[in-house]
């Protein structure tokens, strides 16, 4: 059944509206048969209660009768079949019978009962009321205190859901704060190691301008010596020619040139690895 069918909800409030006007039913039945154990204070707050709780029900019945006809509109939406509406419309039918009989029963019987009690208020006289209504104190207080209960309980049942309630929201607020804190911690992180690959860039870029520089200059003095000779082969051959000094100059300059080729390959190795 779905879970928006509203015929549970109101049909819980039925059952106990319909058990509180029994339990009324039947301390003002006790009262009519014996006028003289209760005074006039708790006969008068029975029959109205009673009266009350009868049009309450009466109310909810037409309630649940709306609901059926929203059911029988639509009943794919509700999954019903039509045994379970023809329950429905027997619970309906039965309740509002006893709303029924209930009614009846007041209506027949009040009359004759209030002209009995006056008959016996007659013949007692004032003695016998006064009585009647000093003997029935303690019954009519028990009744109150009863009903007392009856609330206070209600009232502890709702209030003990209402706290479950909140002791479920705060939990649930504890773990959103929890998963905060580990996003926060991880951002952290994150910038921090941001923040140091920034600082490693730099300083690559710093190394790459200074290696550019060295290899301008060097390039620079391939260029002078390109213009002094033809060619490493003509430099090879003429080497016995130039003069002492020339030589080792030449030499000393083609070790640096190798020894900057090789760094530049690694420098250039290190890029794409750090990349």
């Amino acid at each position: 059944m779905s879970m928006e069918d509203p015929f549970f909800v109101v049909k819980g409030e039925v059952q106990k509206a319909v058990n509180t006007a029994q339990g009324l039913f039947q301390r003002w039945t006790e009262l009519l048969q014996d006028p003289s154990t209760a005074t006039r204070e708790e006969i008068d707050w029975t029959t109205n209660e009673l009266r009350n709780n009868l049009r309450s029900i009466e109310w909810d019945l037409e309630d649940l009768d709306e609901t059926i006809s929203i059911v029988e509109a639509n009943p794919r939406k509700f999954n019903l079949d039509a045994t379970e509406l023809s329950i429905r419309k027997t619970f309906i039918t039965s309740t509002r019978q006893v709303v029924r009989d209930m009614k009846d029963q007041m209506s027949a019987s009040s009359v004759q009962a209030l002209a009995e009690r006056k008959n016996r208020q007659a013949l007692l006289g004032d003695s016998g009321g006064q009585n009647w209504s000093t003997g029935t104190t303690d019954k009519y207080g028990r009744l109150d205190r009863e009903l007392q209960l009856a609330n206070s309980h209600f009232i502890e049942e709702q209030q003990a859901q209402q706290q479950l309630i909140v002791e479920q929201q705060d939990e649930q607020l504890e773990l959103v704060s929890g998963s905060i804190g580990v996003l926060k911690n991880m951002s952290q992180r994150i910038g921090g190691e941001l923040e140091e690959q920034a600082v490693m860039l730099d300083d690559f870029s710093h190394e790459l301008e200074s290696t550019q520089s060295r290899l301008d200059n060097v390039m620079k003095k391939l260029a002078k010596v390109s213009h002094m000779t033809s060619g490493q082969k003509n430099i090879l051959e003429g080497e016995r020619n130039l003069p002492l000094e020339f030589s080792l100059f030449l030499s000393d300059f083609l070790r640096q040139v190798l020894n900057m080729q090789n760094w530049l390959g690694f420098s250039l190795e290190s890029t794409e690895a750090f990349g």
